[in-house]
């Protein structure tokens, strides 16, 4: 019985693969606010109700896909980062390192990117299971920085006094062990980082930056300037 259910889950695995790959196809292709379930399983050969099975609506396909993005994402930042303290790289090398992994795997995968960092699909609402692997660039940047202020310390501007009581908030909700003001230093350099990605890959840099891999690793570097991180 045990060879049976062995053989039916490594059956279903593989039906989900081709599924999400399927999908992932149909993103590329016409958007993900066009993504159809009964679409998918025509390319399969399926018929609809036979993958309502796998994933019983269209936004539980989109989180599963919008899941394995994040994932995927985050492993390639958490993998440089790593590579990065192996080699006994100092913060601010580990910060170029994680942020050159984002953009790498962005260039690489721009239909997925598109998906976790593009415009919102109409009607779809990201449930909470999808906060985890969205935080986890942002964990390794929060981790470097943490490294930078157990070591030589962090050397920040002094935040306005208006943006003390939001800042002291962003810092017990995601880094209590951090000044507020490196906090808010870091969730503004998590959107930048964003915003220089996405304006390489949706064209805005067209005419405007032409030596994009060296433009970014310096941008990269002003960030890093930004958090506080020690220049050497």
């Amino acid at each position: 019985m045990s060879t049976v259910r062995g053989a039916r889950e490594r059956a279903r695995i593989e039906v989900t693969a081709a599924i999400k790959d399927e999908a992932r196809r149909r993103l590329a292709a016409e958007g993900a606010a066009k993504l159809s379930l009964r679409a998918v399983a025509r390319e399969l050969g399926m018929v609809s109700s036979a993958l309502y099975r796998y994933f019983p609506s269209r936004d539980e396909l989109l989180t599963a896909l919008i899941i394995d993005a994040y994932d995927s994402l985050g492993a390639a930042a958490e993998e440089a980062d790593s590579r990065a303290l192996a080699a006994g790289a100092a913060p601010r090398d580990r910060w170029i390192a994680a942020c050159e992994a984002v953009r790498a795997w962005a260039l690489a995968h721009p239909h997925e990117y598109a998906l976790v960092y593009g415009s919102p699909v109409p009607g779809y609402s990201a449930p909470a299971d999808t906060i985890g692997p969205a935080s986890r660039v942002g964990n390794v940047l929060i981790g470097v920085v943490r490294a930078a202020y157990e070591g030589r310390g962090l050397a920040l501007p002094p935040l306005p006094p208006v943006l003390g009581p939001e800042a002291a908030r962003m810092a017990a909700d995601f880094a209590e062990d951090l000044p507020p003001a490196a906090v808010a230093a870091l969730v503004a350099a998590w959107a930048q980082l964003a915003g220089l990605v996405s304006f390489e890959l949706f064209g805005q840099f067209q005419g405007v930056v032409e030596e994009r891999a060296a433009f970014f690793t310096h941008a990269a570097g002003q960030l890093a300037h930004g958090v506080g991180l020690p220049a050497v």
